[in-house]
C-alpha cells in the first residue's frame, strides 16, 4: 500500500503542477471546452466522438461555476480575462490521469507480478510527458485511458474467478468489465477498440470452454457461460452506451451550431430551430430560392452562355449558364411550375413529394434543363442549362421528379425542412454540385451538373426562401413570423441511429492534411510530436511528446516478447522445453493478453485513411507498459507467483510458488526510475509550457531531429 500510495501522490503532483498555466485555450480545448459550454447552455452541437467524456466536462464546468458564455473560439484566447473557471475543468482529466497510475499498478499485481514489477510498469505511465500533458488539459484522452485501464483491471479480476463461475463476485467483475468498457467506448470514438480487444479475449475464453477434454465442459455449461458473457459484455455495455446518448439528447434541447448536420426531422425536435419556426408549405407558382445542403450555394443562372469550346477541347451546347452562387441575387429566383392541370384553389396546389415539376428562371424566363452534353469540369456528368419558356420543342426535357428525403407519399414540400432531390425525368440524373469553381467566363461561380447516381448525398437541396406567390394574401399568411412552436417529438432510437451514422461518416472524412499528423509506424518510437500551444513573447511552448526512455523501453519490451515466444515455439518443435510451464503459461495468458490489447488498439490505425496523431497511441502505450513489466519479470526471474486465480470447489490444490527477483530486480527498477525521472524533467519545459527557452536550449531539448519545435536556433 505504501508503494501505490507514493506512486499515486507523485502522479497527482506531476499532473496538477502549474495546471493553471497557460491561462489560455490550448490545442483541442477549442473543441472540448466549447462542447462543455454547449451542455451548460443546452444548445445542440455535433461531434464525431460519443458524449460521455464531454458530459463529464460539462458537469465539471457547471460544478465550478462556468456559465457557458465563453466560446473557446481560438487557441490563445485568455481564460483569466474572461473569468472562466478553467482550472476546475482541467482538474477532471488531471484526476483521471493521476488515478490511471494506481490502476496500472493494480493490473500488474492482480496479474501475478510483484510490487517491484508493478511499480516498474506504473512508473512508465507516471513519468510520461505525453500522459502528463494530455491529462492537464480539457481533452478526452485521459478519460479514455483511465476507463480502458479499469476495463483491463476488471477483466483480469473476472478471469481470476473462472474456477468459481457464477458466484456473486464473478458476476460483479463481469458486469464491471462491461460498464467500464461502455465508458471507454463512450469517451472517444476509438474506444470501440477496447470493446474489440475484450471481445477477442472472450472468444479465446469461450474456445477453451468448448474443450470437451476438460472436466465439466458440457454444452449446457458452455451455453450458460455464453449467455452470461452476452449479457454482461454485450447487453449491459450497450444499455450504458445508449444511456450516454439519452442524457446527451435530454440536455441538448435547444437549437445550436450542430443543427445543420442533422436531418430536418431531427432539427424540428429542437426548441427555436429555424426549420421548426420558419418552415412553410410550397405551392405551385411560388418563386423560391434553392440552396445546396452541403456547400450552401444557391441555384443560379444568368444570361451569359457556356463557351463553345473548353480548355480541354470539348464542345459545349453554348446554352445559358446554370451555376451555384453563394450570395443573395435576383438571378437565384426560380418559379415552381406544374406539369399537369391544377384545381383553382385548395390543397391540390401544394407541391408534394413525387411530383413532376418545372423550374422557371424568373429573370430570363427560361426553364431549367439538362441534356446529354458533358458538363464544363466533369466529362462524366451532364451539363445543366435553360430553355426559353415559349419554345416547346424541348418541353419534356424540362421535367424533373421532386423527391423529398424521408417523406411519405404525397407529403408536402416545405421551406428549410424539406431536403429534396431533383431527378431529371428523361435521363434520371440528379441536380448536383461540388466545391470546384468554374473559370472566369462563369465569374468563378460553382459548377452545377447532372450526377448519374441519383442517390448521391451531394444531390441534396432545400428551399431556402419563398420570394413571392400568386396569391399575395395567402403568401403573407404562410410566411408570417412564427412564434412559440413546440418542438416535434422524435423517437430516441431514430435520433441515436442518425447521429451514429453521421459520426462514422464525418470521422472517416477527416482526411485533410495537418502539419503535425503522423504515421502509426512512427508512434512507438516518437519520431514526431504535436505543437499544442506557443507564446511568442517569452518563447514558451507546449509540445506533445512522450518520455523517450519509457517509450523506447516499451518498444524493446514488445520486441523481446515476440522473440521469446518465437524461440519457445522453435524449441518445442525440437522437443526442447526451456521455459517451465507456470512461467510459460504466464507469458502466453497474461503477457499475451496485454499484447493482444496493445495490438488491437494499435493496428487498426494502419487501415484508417484519416488524420492521425501521436495521441492516438496513448491507449497502446499504457498496454505496452504492462508488456514491458511482464517481460522484465521474465528476464530477471525464472519463477512466478503461482497460482493467482481463486481456487474452486472442484479445483485440485496446487503448491504455491513465489517469484524471486533477488537484488537485481529492485536495482534495475530503481535505476530505470531515476532515468525515467531525469528524462521527464529534461523535457518538462515542453510539457508544462514554462519556462520559456532560448533557441540553443530548444535545440538541446530536441532529442530527435524529426521533432519540430518552435523557437529553435538556426544551425550555423
Amino acid at each position: 500500500m505504501v508503494t501505490v500510495g507514493v506512486l499515486t501522490a507523485i502522479a497527482f503532483a506531476l499532473r496538477f503542477y502549474k495546471i493553471n498555466h497557460p491561462d489560455q485555450v490550448v490545442f483541442d480545448e477549442v473543441h472540448f471546452g466549447k462542447f462543455a459550454a454547449y451542455y451548460i447552455l443546452r444548445e445542440y452541437y455535433f461531434d464525431v466522438h460519443p458524449p460521455f467524456a464531454k458530459l463529464l466536462f460539462g458537469f465539471a464546468g457547471w460544478f465550478v461555476g462556468f456559465d457557458g458564455h465563453f466560446s473557446f473560439e481560438n487557441i490563445g484566447d485568455n481564460y483569466t480575462e474572461n473569468h472562466v473557471p478553467y482550472v476546475g475543468m482541467r482538474a477532471l482529466p488531471a484526476i483521471l490521469g493521476s488515478l490511471t497510475v494506481p490502476v496500472v499498478y493494480a493490473i500488474m499485481k492482480e496479474s501475478g507480478y510483484g510490487t517491484v514489477i508493478a511499480a516498474f510498469s506504473a512508473s512508465i505511465v507516471l513519468f510520461d510527458n505525453a500522459h502528463v500533458a494530455q491529462s492537464r488539459l480539457i481533452l478526452l484522452d485521459a478519460t479514455l485511458v483511465f476507463f480502458m485501464s479499469l476495463t483491463i483491471y476488471s477483466y483480469v479480476r473476472f478471469r481470476k474467478l473462472r474456477y468459481v463461475s457464477f458466484s456473486p463476485e464473478w458476476w460483479g467483475w463481469l458486469l464491471a468489465t462491461g460498464v467500464f468498457m461502455a465508458c471507454t467506448w463512450g469517451s472517444k470514438v476509438n474506444g470501440i477498440l477496447t470493446v474489440l480487444a475484450i471481445g477477442a479475449a472472450v472468444l479465446v475464453d469461450l474456445w477453451d470452454l468448448l474443450d470437451i477434454r476438460q472436466t465439466g465442459h458440457t454444452m449446457d455449461n458452455f451455453t450458460r457461460h455464453f449467455a452470461a458473457r452476452a449479457f454482461g459484455l454485450i447487453l449491459v455495455p450497450l444499455i450504458v452506451y445508449l444511456s450516454f446518448f439519452w442524457v446527451h439528447f435530454a440536455i441538448l434541447v435547444k437549437s445550436g451550431p450542430g443543427d445543420t448536420f442533422m436531418s430536418p426531422q431531427f432539427q424540428e425536435s429542437l426548441t427555436g430551430n429555424d426549420m421548426l419556426m420558419n418552415s412553410h408549405e410550397i405551392r405551385y407558382y411560388d418563386t423560391i430560392t434553392l440552396m445546396h445542403k452541403d456547400t450552401k450555394v444557391l441555384l443560379h443562372s444568368h444570361a451569359e452562355r457556356y463557351p463553345l469550346r473548353y480548355d480541354d477541347g470539348r464542345v459545349s451546347s453554348q446554352g445559358q449558364q446554370v451555376t451555384g452562387y453563394g450570395h443573395a441575387d435576383e438571378n437565384n429566383w426560380w418559379q415552381v411550375v406544374p406539369t399537369k392541370a391544377l384545381p383553382d384553389t385548395g390543397r391540390g396546389r401544394i407541391v408534394r413529394h413525387g411530383d413532376v415539376i418545372q423550374l422557371l428562371h424568373v429573370n430570363t424566363q427560361s426553364y431549367l434543363l439538362t441534356h446529354d452534353v458533358a458538363s464544363p469540369l466533369m466529362a462524366t456528368n451532364q451539363e445543366f442549362t435553360t430553355w426559353p419558356k415559349d419554345d416547346y420543342s424541348r418541353y419534356n426535357e424540362t421535367h424533373f421528379h421532386l423527391y423529398v428525403n424521408g417523406a411519405h407519399e404525397g407529403e408536402a414540400l416545405k421551406t428549410k425542412s424539406g431536403h429534396l432531390r431533383l431527378v431529371h425525368a428523361p435521363t434520371k440524373v440528379s441536380l448536383w454540385t461540388h466545391r470546384e469553381q468554374l473559370p472566369d467566363w462563369a465569374f468563378k461561380q460553382q459548377e452545377v451538373n447532372g450526377e448519374k447516381n441519383p442517390s448521391d448525398k451531394g444531390a441534396t437541396w432545400y428551399v431556402d426562401e419563398i420570394i413571392s406567390a400568386e396569391d399575395g394574401e395567402d403568401f403573407l399568411n404562410r410566411t408570417s413570423a412564427s412564434t412559440n412552436k413546440d418542438p416535434k417529438p422524435m423517437n430516441f432510437f431514430k435520433k441515436f441511429a442518425e447521429l451514429q451514422l453521421l459520426m462514422l461518416q464525418h470521422n472517416a472524412g477527416l482526411t485533410a492534411s495537418h502539419p503535425y499528423a503522423s504515421n502509426p509506424i512512427n508512434w512507438p518510437f516518437m519520431l514526431s510530436g504535436i505543437s499544442f500551444w506557443t507564446e511568442n513573447a517569452d518563447q514558451k511552448q507546449i509540445y506533445f511528446i512522450g518520455n523517450i526512455v519509457g517509450w523506447w523501453t516499451c518498444a524493446v519490451g514488445l520486441s523481446v516478447f515476440i522473440g521469446i515466444i518465437g524461440g519457445d515455439l522453435l524449441a518445442r518443435r525440437r522437443e526442447e522445453f526451456p521455459i517451465p510451464d507456470p512461467v510459460r503459461n504466464r507469458l502466453w495468458n497474461s503477457t499475451g493478453f496485454f499484447v493482444l490489447v496493445w495490438f488491437v488498439h494499435y493496428f487498426p490505425f494502419f487501415l484508417m485513411n484519416r488524420q492521425l496523431f501521436l495521441h492516438h497511441y496513448l491507449p497502446s502505450h499504457v498496454t505496452s507498459a504492462l508488456v514491458a513489466g511482464a517481460v522484465l519479470h521474465f528476464l530477471v526471474s525464472d519463477t512466478v507467483n503461482y497460482p493467482i486465480s481463486k481456487r474452486g470447489h472442484f479445483t485440485k490444490p496446487k503448491p504455491r510458488e513465489y517469484a524471486e527477483l533477488g537484488l537485481k530486480g529492485p536495482i534495475i527498477v530503481g535505476v530505470f526510475a531515476v532515468a525515467l525521472f531525469a528524462a521527464f524533467v529534461y523535457i518538462a519545459p515542453l510539457t508544462y509550457g514554462t519556462p520559456g527557452l532560448d533557441g540553443e536550449t530548444v535545440n538541446a531539448k530536441r532529442l530527435l531531429s524529426s521533432w519540430t519545435l518552435h523557437f529553435a536556433a538556426k544551425n550555423t
